[in-house]
């Protein structure tokens, strides 16, 4: 990347402006000996800004960054100490969205382990696997949690809540840490909706240049107030910590998402940015609006497509600050649309930020023509380093394959049409379910949608809807039939119509495909 546009992008940003020299000399030398992990990050906002606030949690009781490094390094002294946790080894992470979660990544960084982010939706059973394939040494865990991993080894050690309060305050004076051996990794394990999540290592950044990337297309800047509403286990919900702790942010969290409580928060804190997952803004539409809108500047949202028409609506409410990115656990950024974008386009997906490449390629690796379906495939500085069972995927000229199927219009924006697997043949046609749940969420009725191939004796497969409708609503499933027959070709139209309560989603607001097949024996 430039190095003009990288000045440009962090001069718009108020990252470099002018700070007591000492404190700027000592985040600089922060950032050379500890680089830009999120324990470096951590260590370059607390040597800038020491008193700054730098999370909130949802009773607002708050930590200075000085503090919650503070808190961080007594942690990891401990876990070397007490624990023998030296760089190589894997830390577990299963916690909800608090500060305890951020001291335990950073504890492991600060060691050069690797800490393993792993999902609060996963079941006992999924819990086993994920120890015994990730060769998990510590698991830090939330007290909610210690039913569900009774089944792991006893080798395993378990640090709850108290027992994490307890090795902080016990943590041996005067022992020193220094940059490890190797650097910490962060492991985020994929959302495992169609099967058991894998381990996905993420690299560390070298520079600006990821940073520069994000805030160049959304417009965040230094000591914003920012509640982060998506999951930090999350790709997403990490992004989004690591954003803020370059920016030097105030950080709102909240163990669980609550509508209600988000949008008085929003107002309470009060915060200039909101990182959520498309799910979230679903259900903070279905509740009153406050009394006067939050003071928010952006809305940025990740981790799976915007329903057909939510993007319009939420803009119509809360003004045209909403900011859609599109990328994966593997990929991490692909492409991101803007307001303007948004209200031109309500599904795109936007386009690719400064220093990302994007094509389009068919079955043989070549570049198909706009307009037409392909494979998505990316380059840019954060690609996954590969899984940790030792697989990867496949790549073409230096570019990733999302796993997506996509186009471009003449104008340069991106549509995901949905994952290569979830397309459908039906009777010959190929079918996107995405495009027929886009349809369907426009119905005023329904709440949320799903739509998914299932077998056919007769065409292969054929399409079946899971529809979920707001309340004292009802609808007739040959209304719905022939809603679509009005726009889409027959192949398109949903043999099957189901009404369900709710759509089964894991933590990150994917919807679970597999529990929907389960209908079908």
């Amino acid at each position: 990347m430039d190095l003009p546009f990288i000045v440009a992008t962090l001069t718009r940003r108020g990252l470099l402006n002018p700070g007591r020299p000492i404190r700027v000399a000592s985040q600089l030398n922060a950032l050379r000996r500890w680089g830009w992990s999120l324990a470096g990050e951590l260590r370059q906002a607390a040597a800038r800004d020491p008193g700054r606030v730098a999370v909130v949690d949802e009773h607002g009781a708050a930590l200075t960054y000085q503090e919650l490094l503070d808190r961080s390094e007594r942690l990891a002294r401990s876990l070397r100490a007490g624990l023998g946790v030296q760089a190589g080894d894997r830390v577990g992470v299963l916690c909800r969205n608090h500060h305890g979660l951020i001291e335990a990544i950073v504890a492991a960084m600060l060691l050069g382990a690797d800490a393993v982010l792993v999902n609060t939706g996963l079941s006992a059973a999924q819990l086993a696997t994920v120890a015994e394939e990730q060769g998990l040494r510590v698991l830090v865990h939330d007290a909610e949690f210690a039913e569900r991993i009774l089944g792991l080894p006893a080798e395993l050690h378990r640090v709850d809540e108290r027992r994490q309060e307890e090795l902080i305050a016990g943590a041996l004076p005067g022992d020193q840490l220094q940059p490890p051996e190797r650097d910490g990794r962060t492991i985020v394990l994929t959302s495992g909706t169609t099967g058991a999540p894998k381990g996905a290592r993420r690299p560390t950044p070298h520079g600006f240049g990821p940073l520069v990337s994000i805030i160049d297309r959304i417009p965040l800047h230094v000591h914003d107030t920012v509640l982060i509403a998506a999951p930090l286990f999350h790709t997403w919900g990490y992004a989004a910590l690591q954003v803020s702790f370059a920016l030097r942010a105030t950080i709102v969290l909240h163990r669980r998402f609550d509508p209600a409580a988000t949008l008085a928060a929003l107002a309470a804190q009060p915060c200039d940015a909101l990182f959520a997952v498309p799910v979230m803004l679903q259900r903070l539409m279905e509740v009153p609006p406050p009394a006067s809108r939050p003071p928010l500047k952006v809305v940025a949202v990740s981790g799976s497509a915007l329903p057909g028409g939510l993007a319009t609506a939420f803009m119509d409410r809360y003004g045209d600050v909403l900011h859609n990115l599109y990328g994966s656990t593997e990929v991490s950024w692909a492409s991101i649309a803007g307001p303007a974008e948004l209200r031109t386009a309500p599904t795109t997906a936007g386009r690719p930020p400064h220093g990302t490449r994007l094509e389009i390629l068919d079955d043989a690796g070549e570049p198909v023509r706009d307009g037409r379906v392909g494979r998505i495939f990316v380059g840019n500085e954060m690609l996954f380093e590969g899984y940790t069972s030792g697989a990867g995927r496949e790549s073409r000229d230096g570019l990733l394959d999302t796993g997506d199927l996509g186009r471009m219009n003449p104008e340069g924006l991106l549509f995901v049409d949905g994952r290569a697997d979830d397309m459908i043949v039906s009777g010959g046609e190929n079918v996107f379910p995405s495009e027929v749940e886009d349809l369907i969420a426009r119905l005023p009725q329904v709440r949320e949608v799903a739509v998914i191939g299932v077998p056919d004796t007769e065409y292969g497969q054929r399409l079946a809807a899971f529809l979920a409708l707001h309340p004292g609503e009802t609808l007739d499933p040959e209304a719905v039939r022939e809603y679509v027959r009005h726009y889409l070709a027959r192949f398109s139209v949903p043999r099957d119509v189901v009404f369900v309560k709710y759509l089964p989603r894991n933590a990150t607001g994917k919807v679970l495909s597999r529990e929907l097949r389960r209908y079908y024996g």
